[in-house]
């Protein structure tokens, strides 16, 4: 049973995508990442973005914990109906729409997603069956869309090659967790001077 860790809708309890249809983040790398981030201070008033969404756990926690905006993308029917009720949790609570569901494909999204849309924080939890050709085309799709100083986690299999970042793109901490492991990258030095979170923000290093 996952719930929402901190925030305005700490403590509430999350609905569960029936069967095996997605990978739930546990509430124990969930806690680390969070902390994480709230060192790197990127999730007050953010625009996220949860591909690969499955019930939407990360997603609604950056909401609850004051992000300004959150796009939930899942095409999974159960999983994206799941999405659904647990962003109306989070909505409820802060009595107006933050989250909002896309029933949609990733590669679909990012292809429909107009030019000047960009994000501050994104999380992509592919499927495992997704080949590492494959996951480094969305992250290529991604880059586009990236906001000045965005962070992108990846996570996956702690036995999966490291992603293969774009041109434009690249890691600045990785965390394993048991089986799971996190990356975290962001926009290239070329981006901007001010690109990426400050590292000294990291209290574990790089």
């Amino acid at each position: 049973m996952s719930r929402i860790i901190a925030g305005a809708a700490g403590g509430t309890t999350l609905v569960s995508v029936p069967g095996s249809l997605t990978r739930p983040t546990t509430d124990r790398v969930k806690e680390a990442l969070f902390s994480r981030l709230d060192a790197f201070e990127v999730i007050a008033d953010a625009r996220v973005l949860d591909l690969y969404a499955g019930s939407g756990s990360l997603g609604v926690e950056s909401a609850s914990r004051g992000a300004q905006s959150v796009d939930l993308v899942e095409s999974d029917g159960k999983a994206s109906e799941v999405c659904q009720r647990n962003a109306d949790l989070v909505n409820t609570v802060a009595r107006h729409k933050i989250v909002t569901v896309h029933r949609s494909r990733v590669d679909s999204f990012l292809d429909r997603t107009q030019a000047a849309v960009r994000w501050d924080l994104v999380f992509l939890d592919p499927p495992y069956p997704l080949d590492e050709p494959a996951l480094a085309g969305v992250l290529a799709k991604l880059l586009p869309h990236l906001a000045e100083g965005a962070v992108v986690v990846v996570e996956r299999s702690s036995r999966t090659p490291e992603p293969s970042w774009p041109d434009g793109m690249e890691r600045f901490a990785e965390r394993k967790y048991g089986e799971t492991k996190l990356w975290f990258a962001e926009p290239s030095a070329e981006a901007g001077p001010d690109a990426g979170p400050d590292p000294a923000a990291d209290p574990d290093g790089t």
